[in-house]
């Protein structure tokens, strides 16, 4: 476990990846994402785990790794979003806040979904209805525990309408919450310690079997650091079953982007695996 351990919130239940093979522990999602010191509950309910075989994760039917947490998520952590934001809300006046949020001491903190809006692996996302310029913005996520801890990792994908953002930045609720409008996967990395600042994502997004664009960062381009960005979420906040946070995004396709319907979106973060979803 010194490298972190892989937790799955499947149909079977709360399946660890250990040694080549996959483990049901004997818990339900929120009893083990409550648990303020996870990496030494993994140590123990391994042992009293029940081995299901040394099967490939692909024959898991995995759901979101989410119980009732809430998600939220940082915005104009990177420099690239910072510029994007300026340059979509240009036009209506808006591109000086984006500018000021990136350079001032609070950051950018909103509410985005609760957990009946996130899909889980291989899920279908959503653009909405009444959006004409619509991206993924893939992010790493974390969970945090009830006192504020960092002790989980995963990937998340912040579907965004970048027109309706735009018109006004007081619409960005309508622009981020939405049905399906956030996916979570494929699984948790459990790990006492940080992802390195070298760690980085990479986005692919392919269209009737080609891909039509790709693009990667790293946590080094973040100018905020994780830990601030909890610390603020947590002020004067209560998260009775932990929160999941998205850190923001630095990869931003091109204006002339916007998703089309059956287009699949691929995430990666090593260590963590690859989220694929699919536009629906």
């Amino acid at each position: 476990m010194a490298n972190g351990t892989k937790v799955y919130r499947a149909k079977e239940g709360v399946v660890v990846e250990y040694d080549s093979s996959f483990l049901k522990l004997e818990t339900s999602w929120d009893s083990f994402a409550t648990c303020d010191d996870l990496p030494s509950y993994l140590a123990e309910a391994i042992n009293a785990a029940r081995n299901l075989g040394d099967s490939k994760l692909i024959k898991l039917e995995l759901d979101a790794p989410i119980g009732n947490q809430e998600v939220w998520a940082a915005g104009v952590t990177y420099f690239r979003s910072r510029d994007a934001r300026m340059q979509e809300a240009k036009s209506t006046g808006g591109g000086e806040f984006y500018d000021r949020v990136y350079n001032a001491a609070r950051p950018e903190l909103f509410f985005k979904s609760t957990p009946h809006r996130v899909v889980g692996p291989g899920g279908k996302v959503a653009i909405r209805s009444d959006a004409k310029w619509s991206v993924p913005e893939p992010e790493l996520a974390v969970l945090i525990s009830c006192s504020g801890k960092i002790f989980g990792y995963t990937i998340g994908n912040d579907m965004s309408s970048r027109d309706i953002e735009g018109e006004n930045p007081l619409y960005l609720p309508q622009a981020k919450v939405y049905d399906r409008s956030c996916a979570l996967g494929p699984g948790l990395l459990v790990t006492p310690a940080p992802l390195p600042s070298t760690t980085e994502i990479h986005l692919e997004i392919r269209r009737r079997g080609g891909q039509v664009f790709a693009g990667a960062t790293s946590l080094n381009s973040m100018k905020r650091d994780i830990n601030t960005l909890v610390e603020y979420l947590y002020r004067d906040n209560s998260f009775p079953y932990g929160c999941f946070l998205l850190t923001g995004t630095g990869i931003v396709p091109p204006d002339s982007f916007t998703l089309l319907q059956g287009d699949e979106i691929r995430i990666t973060i090593d260590p963590i695996g690859t989220l694929v979803n699919f536009v629906g």
